[in-house]
């Protein structure tokens, strides 16, 4: 394998701007399907620890075999017709009707951070194949393990993402944005309870970017779950209905806050 591609010499160590964080972080709070913000707040808090993790798993067997095998995942998490020849009940025919009801696509998202990419520079090593593996996962992993796109289960999915990953920009979100979601919206509500369970699922279980995700597409989602040890979000189902009892609609806080 090209050590150059391996591991690029241009690119930078990575530091802590916490600052340029908590700005990015107030416009995502302002509004939060600004995914580019996201990226920048990854980008700010990333430090090396992502770097080691990547190349870590690019020099295992089953790295070295993604990485030569060239695969996109976007081009086949975005062939629905493909996927809907599955079995019902299986994880990709889950994830295509997820992501139709939602109106999301990989490649939707992929262009959300091309415009993030425009303020840095792509490399192309695998510190970039390794990010671009888990931006491609991440709406997966709402199927995966069972949060919703309401406000919540966004936070509580990136709380699974941070204990997988230990991007401190992930966990960042997920724990401050948790916060701004108690105290603004649901008092009541176990938010933040909410949010660790998520990290503590996510800790317990097998790394979804490590996965051979054309195999997990076409595993019976229940199958799944049980293989990869994600547990079920008790207590995000509780805040939910804590929500509920006060007269909160988890997925319209729009309403709530106004």
């Amino acid at each position: 394998m090209n050590e150059l591609i391996f591991s690029h010499p241009d690119r930078p160590t990575r530091y802590f701007r916490p600052l340029k964080a908590w700005h990015h972080f107030r416009k995502l709070i302002a509004n939060k399907e600004d995914t580019e913000q996201v990226f920048h707040i990854i980008a700010a808090l990333s430090g090396r620890k992502f770097r080691q993790m990547a190349y870590k798993f690019w020099q295992t067997p089953k790295g070295r075999a993604l990485l030569d095998s060239n695969e996109r995942l976007i081009d086949m998490l975005d062939d629905h017709d493909s996927i809907k020849k599955l079995p019902a009940g299986t994880v990709g025919r889950a994830y295509v009707e997820f992501m139709e009801r939602e109106g999301l696509s990989a490649a939707g998202l992929e262009a959300e951070y091309a415009q993030f990419r425009t303020s840095y520079p792509v490399f192309g090593d695998v510190v970039d194949r390794y990010g671009d593996r888990l931006r491609d996962t991440h709406d997966m992993l709402h199927i995966l393990t069972g949060y919703g796109r309401d406000a919540l289960g966004e936070q509580c999915v990136l709380g699974f993402t941070y204990a997988q990953n230990h991007n401190l920009g992930v966990g960042f979100i997920a724990y401050a944005g948790g916060l701004e979601l108690k105290y603004r919206v649901a008092k009541s509500a176990p938010i933040m309870k909410a949010v660790h369970e998520g990290y503590r699922i996510g800790k317990a279980a097998k790394n979804i970017v490590h996965e051979d995700i054309a195999a997990l597409l076409r595993e019976p989602l229940a199958d799944a779950r049980k293989r990869l040890g994600i547990a079920e979000p008790v207590t995000y189902k509780a805040a939910h209905e804590a929500m509920r009892s006060g007269g909160i609609d988890p997925y319209n806080l729009l309403a709530a806050t106004t």
